[in-house]
């Protein structure tokens, strides 16, 4: 396979809960989903 990584390739890693991508998406998740993070806030004003 070469270099060039397809938005599937990525999904795919997000979605395996063996590869650290998975971890970093569940968090962002959390964080965007979270009224006690500053970010949210700001996207409600």
């Amino acid at each position: 396979m070469g270099k060039n990584r397809s938005s599937n390739d990525d999904r795919s890693d997000s979605m395996n809960p063996n590869n650290p991508a998975y971890q970093a998406s569940v968090d962002n998740r959390s964080n965007q989903l979270n009224p006690n993070n500053p970010e949210y806030k700001e996207e409600k004003e």
